[in-house]
């Protein structure tokens, strides 16, 4: 298995793996989340590929699949009264192919997107994560990751 930027080629093999995404948050949300689904289309991703302020990261299996992905934006506030100028990569989604799960391929996915991060002088690394599925909790602590805030809702109705 490598792990490397995602290309054109790769496409098909995220959008079958961001229906697997929405598929889990449909289980635990489906107030939240349509299922199946997926939040880019085939041309969006193109674009976010194409765009360096927006790395996608993918793991290919010995077949050539795709067996994994990682979505990662650069963030950073500049000039805030409160805020320091650090600059921060954002995971947006990040999967592993249920199939080809239990096989340290998520390791080696976040283990890119850090070395990534550290290249490119990021200070942190940060990403959500919904309190409906515990096991990605769980995984992203056992990567050293903790909790910098909490969001919270009330529905109403």
């Amino acid at each position: 298995m490598i792990v490397r930027k995602a290309c054109e080629n790769d496409i098909p093999g995220i959008l079958d793996l961001l229906v697997q995404v929405d598929m889990v948050h449909h289980a635990g949300r489906p107030d939240l989340f349509k299922g199946p689904a997926t939040k880019y289309n085939a041309e969006e991703l193109a674009g976010i590929i194409a765009d360096d302020s927006t790395p996608v990261f993918v793991c290919i299996s010995g077949d050539g699949s795709v067996a994994g992905h990682a979505f990662c934006i650069h963030k950073q506030v500049k000039d805030d009264s409160v805020l320091t100028d650090i600059r921060t990569l954002y995971v947006d989604d990040i999967c592993v192919d249920e199939n080809m799960r239990r096989q340290h391929i998520g390791e080696a996915l976040f283990a890119h997107v850090k070395e990534y991060a550290k290249e490119e002088g990021f200070y942190n690394i940060t990403l959500n994560v919904w309190t409906c599925n515990p096991g990605a909790m769980k995984f992203y602590e056992s990567l050293g990751m903790q909790p910098q805030k909490i969001g919270m809702e009330l529905i109403i109705g």
